[in-house]
């Protein structure tokens, strides 16, 4: 059983908008976070939420461009990310934490494979 599996990844124009999901199996995730990795660079944090989806973080790259949001119902966080820039081509991956403690933990129990977005000019 996969921990989290994100889907969502694609091609989209500069200007446009994505919107990616992160289902989690086999465990229940108290903090979950988006990270990001670019060719040539470490991965990079770009958005948190805790359980109660009451609190966010978001990197700076992420803020007024980018809303992480979850459904515990579903067990899944999202991550809808709106002007999209050619910076902001990665793979996307999530990750999760299990652990009940203070939001934010950003440190993580469970990653994802990763889901590739690209952005064109």
């Amino acid at each position: 059983q996969v921990p989290l599996v994100e889907s969502g990844g694609s091609e989209v124009q500069a200007g446009g908008s994505l919107k990616l999901s992160c289902v989690a199996s086999g465990h229940s995730a108290s903090e979950f976070a988006w990270f990001r990795r670019t060719p040539g660079k470490k991965r990079e944090f770009v958005a948190s939420i805790s359980w109660s989806g009451r609190n966010t973080l978001y990197a700076n790259i992420a803020k007024g461009r980018f809303t992480i949001s979850r459904d515990n119902a579903k067990s899944t966080v999202f991550l809808q990310m709106n002007d999209l820039k050619p910076e902001d081509t990665a793979v996307y991956i999530c990750a999760s934490q299990v652990s009940p403690r203070a939001f934010p933990q950003l440190e993580y129990d469970y990653w994802g494979q990763g889901a590739q977005v690209t952005v064109s000019s």
